[in-house]
């Protein structure tokens, strides 16, 4: 059986690999939304922190004898715990300033960060092998699905909805959203308005962490791994709209499909697929699909 002249094992098997790359698109952006949203600062060492979150499920493997599992909740608080002292050393001080001294600093912790895992690693990288239950896969009949792919998007899915629900339906949430739009009437309502601010930033890190530990065992481990990705993310987030939640969820996933099914009836196409709708929705819609209209 064929769809769009290709088999739907062929079709269905690249949709999958769509999916994948759409669940780590929704969950980079879903955390770049989360400090854009909330602290108005571009974050441009997303990736680097991305990638320190894969590095250190690898060197815990290998050194400390630490299991994927383990790694999945570590490398998120290290990651978290690292981007605490970034916002309390550098980032406060920038959030009354321009958005581009932010950016700019950011950018220089990538460069950074990106030049010491060189130093150390090279750029060849590393393989990390997927834990024995989700080794393996299954037969649905029309393809075939690796489990530790479709724990992938079960896992990002799970993340990007709890966060969602947090942020958008909690009184936390409220608080957070209150804390960043009205801080000096929260504060006087006795809420530590700095511990909310430097928490949001520590959480929106630490998704990043969690996408790089996921990745480790389908993409190679090795210091570019995020320089690689970022710019796509950024572009999902500009799409989606800036800060907007919902939008870089949704938005990542659908990317993601999109770029899959490129790839499959146009491969030529798939590398820019991405940046094309991108300047569509700049030039239809500036503020993003899911943004407010100034």
């Amino acid at each position: 059986m064929t769809l769009f002249g290709v088999s739907t094992q062929a079709l269905f098997g690249q949709l999958l690999l769509g999916l994948i790359n759409g669940s780590f698109y929704a969950v980079l952006s879903l955390g770049l939304a989360v400090i854009f949203g909330l602290l108005n600062i571009i974050n441009f060492s997303h990736g680097a922190l991305y990638m320190i979150g894969a590095f250190i499920a690898l060197l815990g493997l290998e050194f400390l004898g630490m299991n994927y599992w383990v790694a999945l909740a570590v490398a998120p608080l290290v990651v978290g715990l690292l981007g605490v002292v970034i916002e309390r050393t550098m980032l406060r001080h920038l959030y009354k300033l321009d958005h581009l001294y932010g950016l700019l600093l950011t950018f220089g912790l990538a460069l950074i960060a990106e030049g010491v895992f060189r130093y150390f690693f090279g750029v060849s990288g590393e393989s990390y092998s997927p834990p024995e239950a989700l080794q393996g896969g299954v037969d649905l009949g029309f393809m075939f699905m690796p489990l530790y792919r479709g724990w992938v998007v079960v896992a990002s899915l799970t993340a990007c909805v709890a966060t969602w629900y947090v942020i958008e339906k909690t009184p936390l949430g409220a608080t957070l959203r209150a804390a960043t739009e009205r801080p000096q009437l929260v504060q006087a309502l006795g809420i530590n308005v700095p511990v909310l601010i430097t928490a949001t930033y520590g959480v929106g890190v630490a998704l990043a962490a969690f996408a790089g530990v996921l990745a480790a065992p389908i993409m190679q481990v090795n210091p570019v791994m995020g320089s690689n990705l970022i710019i796509v993310v950024f572009a999902v987030v500009v799409i989606g709209g800036m800060g907007s939640i919902a939008g870089s969820i949704v938005t990542g996933l659908a990317l993601g499909l999109i770029e899959g099914l490129c790839k499959l009836l146009y491969a030529e196409a798939s590398a820019v697929v991405i940046f094309v709708i991108m300047i569509i929705v700049l030039l239809v819609r500036p503020a993003g699909l899911f943004g407010k209209q100034a």
